[in-house]
């Protein structure tokens, strides 16, 4: 058998469903391996040992109850955590408390879950990059937002971690430390308990080692617990490959990465996968989700620009004053263009494709730790509200991981999590 700590959720949750492991002995041989990494990887802001031993050894007195069973995850630290600290990633929230869970984290821990401790996220889940260094090499970024929660589960110090995305801070991350990141369908995980950044883009979603286990996290994360059993696929799926309006952007590798994970899937399914333009109304959605985004930003933050202005980064300031002129006209013609869109890209992911592969990210992490990569891939895919998925299929050309993004329909995260599980089943 594995190694307690190198175990998946899925095999974990099913050792501990025969008796065959404990979780108590899994949460300690959890916190054991995390006290060797994190010296050298920085993911965690705050840990309780104690706690989280203490909770398993009430699971195990219980027996088996819920999705997460005895499974330890770490918590992104923008989401309020009863018996945590929630710091945003700033000075200003050094010593805030939260009184209750944040709606996801009750979820996880009613199924089960063992919450060791919060992850470190970028200042309010924006650009500003924090202390956390990429498992797969220490003098790169792992990206962010939620830089934390991908390094610790690249680093297999947790199986699961959360976290959240306003424009990549899910798929970025995950592509850049070689891990699966899964960003359900807008609005499909609560927002209860979360520091608002943008109402209209925020979406909650995991990090995890395998497809099985991205499914089993959403699905206790946003309590639809059918989402745990990935089916195997009817027929065989729709799917075309796009750089989007945004190629010029894309590296060599992240090219390179998107043809590989074509050609895979061609193999799989013995189907063509044509690469497609999108249609013309996608030509300026990255520039609108970016104005939303820093129009509702700025708005967000009214009180800690009112209040405490010196404890924002000079870049967050810079971005704050950027979204505040924009006008609200501007703001409310944006988000009905964004709506246009939506509908003909419902009818692009309905009536021609199944499933569309680009890149996840620009190309190989960036080298250095300040700032967190660029989310441009993403953009686009979040602001039409698509569940979508990062796949670890290839490696860059100094070696570092160069993730693809899975989209679908908004609505099919089932479906979308069963064509993901087969590409990396057959990779």
């Amino acid at each position: 058998m594995k190694a307690l700590h190198e175990l998946t959720a899925t095999e974990a949750r099913a050792l501990l469903g025969q008796g065959k492991i404990s979780a108590e002995k899994l949460v300690h041989a959890t916190l054991e391996y995390i006290n060797e990494r994190e010296p050298e990887i920085e993911a965690w802001v705050c840990l309780r040992p104690d706690l989280a031993i203490q909770q398993a050894k009430e699971l195990d007195r219980q027996g088996s109850q819920g999705l997460l069973h005895g499974i330890p995850f770490g918590a992104k630290d923008i989401f309020d955590t009863r018996d945590f600290p929630t710091t945003f990633g700033s000075p200003i929230y050094a010593h805030n408390q939260p009184a209750i869970d944040a709606v996801h984290i009750a979820l996880m821990k009613a199924a089960g879950g063992v919450l060791l401790g919060k992850t470190v996220t970028a200042e309010f889940a924006t650009f500003k990059g924090g202390k956390t260094h990429n498992p797969q090499r220490h003098n790169h970024t792992p990206g962010g937002s939620s830089s934390g929660s991908a390094a610790a589960v690249g680093a297999h110090m947790v199986t699961l971690a959360t976290g959240s995305q306003t424009a990549a801070s899910v798929i970025r991350p995950a592509s850049f430390c070689g891990v699966i990141g899964f960003k359900p369908t807008f609005g499909k995980i609560s927002l209860g308990g979360v520091k608002s950044l943008s109402p209209s883009l925020d979406t909650l979603g995991c990090f995890t080692r395998s497809v099985g286990d991205a499914a089993l996290g959403v699905a206790a994360m946003s309590g639809d617990h059918a989402l745990a059993d990935i089916a195997p696929l009817k027929k065989k799926p729709r799917i075309a490959s796009t750089l989007t309006y945004d190629a010029k952007q894309a590296s060599a590798d992240a090219v390179a990465a998107v043809n590989h994970a074509a050609l895979l899937a061609e193999d799989v399914w013995q189907k063509d996968v044509p690469q497609i333009d999108l249609p013309k109304i996608f030509s300026d959605m990255s520039e609108i989700q970016g104005r939303i985004m820093w129009s509702e930003s700025a708005r967000s933050f009214t009180f800690e620009r009112e209040n405490y202005p010196e404890q924002l980064s000079q870049q967050l300031r810079g971005l704050i004053k950027q979204g505040a002129q924009i006008s609200y006209a501007q703001y409310s013609a944006d988000l009905l263009r964004a709506e246009e869109a939506r509908h003909v890209m419902h009818a692009l992911l309905t009536d021609n494709y199944d499933v569309l592969i680009s890149p996840a990210a620009v190309g190989e992490a960036p080298q250095g730790l300040t700032l967190t990569g660029d989310p441009i891939f993403s953009r686009v895919w979040t602001l039409m509200g698509l569940p979508s998925i990062t796949l670890p299929l290839f490696q860059g050309s100094t070696g570092l991981p160069v993730g693809v993004q899975l989209v679908a329909a908004r609505g099919r995260d089932a479906y979308l999590l069963s064509v993901a599980d087969a590409l990396m089943k057959a990779r």
